[in-house]
């Protein structure tokens, strides 16, 4: 059974790995980033609709994104951040902020959500994604104009 002060310093780690990766984002640090990850990740994205492993989440998802926009962050500190009772597994949702770049170099707000399922095979080893889900921010369609 997690205790709330356990349960407290779980939530923390899950938190600074999302500010982390954020950071690793914003820099477009494919190789510190990829290190966050198990090799058979499955993601869905803004960009790719299921990317099945590591190496398929960088290359349809983190390089088609990544190089296009400015200003990455997690609201890491606003996440909701769940612990499973043995410390083992964690499920974080968060905003975030970014700005997109058009053809002609101007910017528009690209935030959105994102769901990040963590794992670990015990206390002592580092916490890596197993799945993440990111979507756009809702609009409304009779609004909208794509950036």
């Amino acid at each position: 059974m997690v205790h709330d002060r356990e349960e407290r310093d779980l939530e923390r780690e899950l938190r600074d790995w999302l500010a982390g990766w954020g950071r690793e984002v914003a820099g477009e640090d494919f190789a510190a980033a990829s290190k966050r990850f198990a090799s058979d990740v499955i993601g869905y994205g803004t960009k790719a609709t299921v990317a099945r492993g590591l190496d398929a989440l960088r290359a349809e998802q983190w390089r088609a994104v990544w190089p296009n926009i400015d200003g990455f962050a997690f609201d890491s500190d606003g996440a909701d951040v769940w612990v499973a009772g043995d410390g083992l597994m964690g499920i974080i949702a968060a905003r975030w902020d970014s700005l997109g770049r058009r053809a002609d170099g101007s910017s528009f707000p690209r935030g959105g959500r994102a769901t990040v399922v963590l794992q670990r095979a015990n206390r002592d080893d580092p916490w890596l994604g197993r799945h993440t889900h990111f979507s756009l921010e809702p609009v409304d369609p009779g609004t909208h104009v794509d950036g």
